[in-house]
């Protein structure tokens, strides 16, 4: 019997944790997972590093939050960079078959990931078992444009003939608007159908009326703006409406939901305002006492509202 019940929030490494929990026991996997493009030292998930990694220029002090800290250019420093990829690749490989033991046949497993280090993830799950459905996209309100004009770097170096031909280009990428989510499915039974799934584990359909109800349309770019609460918690933090929405697409009332790298708890706080039940685990003490005050605050709301 596992040792984890619903509900959970678990403080630590989910390879520690995800073997306690019950095979084919969840109905869905929601998680916004490191990225492994160096954002911070908890999304570097590779083993070459160089005294510049996650440090800063005088221009990215200047520049505040939006440079914070210095990742590897997308050549890198040296020949060991290029394995980058292939190591966040095993990295997901190191808890994906974990993650498909643990969902139910016709369960779904949604995964943010970045753009650079999408496909790694992909192949890595689709290797362990999963079925790589669709690709969905979240359109974002905003984000920073990173791109630095090339004309600036060549006139730093006293290079005006060269910057008054490239005035205008940029170096970097365009404005990162939206961001990729992975959805993937456990198959169910060989030789049954989506209906059997249905009726067997509560699991295989989606709840189109709900979703529609959300954005309007059964699109899959899911516009959705971020409130003054989906900040401030987590660098990464997503909306919780967006959560909501995944959540109530893919499962019902008192299904689990288990997110393993669960941040401040958006994916529990969704699930439990939901009335479904939750399972998280977070390997950072501090994202986790943030996710305990949301999940706290949002039992006290619940109770006033239920007594009054």
């Amino acid at each position: 019997m596992s040792k984890i019940v619903s509900n959970a929030l678990l403080n630590g490494d989910c390879a520690k944790y995800l073997p306690e929990i019950d095979s084919d026991s969840v109905h869905l996997i929601l998680s916004d997972i490191p990225y492994g493009i160096s954002a911070d030292e908890w999304d570097v998930l590779h083993d070459n590093s160089n005294g510049a990694l996650l440090g800063s220029s005088p221009a990215q002090r200047r520049a505040g939050a939006v440079f914070k800290k210095r990742g590897k250019p997308l050549n890198g420093w040296s020949k060991a960079d290029r394995e980058i990829p292939y190591q966040y690749y095993d990295w997901v490989r190191s808890w994906s078959d974990e993650w498909f033991r643990v969902l139910k046949p016709g369960g779904s497993a949604i995964v943010f990931a970045g753009r650079r280090m999408a496909h790694r993830c992909a192949c890595a799950l689709e290797d362990s078992g999963f079925t790589f459905k669709d690709e969905l996209a979240w359109e974002k309100d905003r984000a920073p444009c990173r791109a630095q004009r090339i004309s600036v770097v060549f006139e730093r170096r006293g290079d005006l003939e060269s910057a008054k031909e490239w005035d205008g280009w940029r170096i970097g990428n365009l404005q990162p608007l939206f961001e990729p989510i992975l959805w993937f499915v456990k198959p169910y039974k060989i030789g049954g159908t989506i209906a059997d799934s249905v009726l067997e584990n509560g699991l295989g359909a989606f709840n189109f009326d709900a979703f529609e109800r959300r954005f309007r349309s059964f699109a899959n770019i899911l516009r959705t703006s971020r409130s003054a609460k989906d900040y401030g918690l987590h660098p990464t933090q997503k909306p919780l409406k967006l959560m909501e929405a995944l959540i109530e697409l893919t499962t019902k009332e008192d299904h689990v939901v288990l997110d393993p790298f669960c941040g401040s708890g958006t994916t529990l706080l969704a699930a439990a305002r939901l009335g479904r039940r939750y399972i998280g685990i977070e390997l950072d003490e501090t994202y986790c006492a943030s996710a305990v005050r949301r999940l706290e605050e949002n039992e006290r709301v619940e109770s006033q509202l239920l007594f009054v």
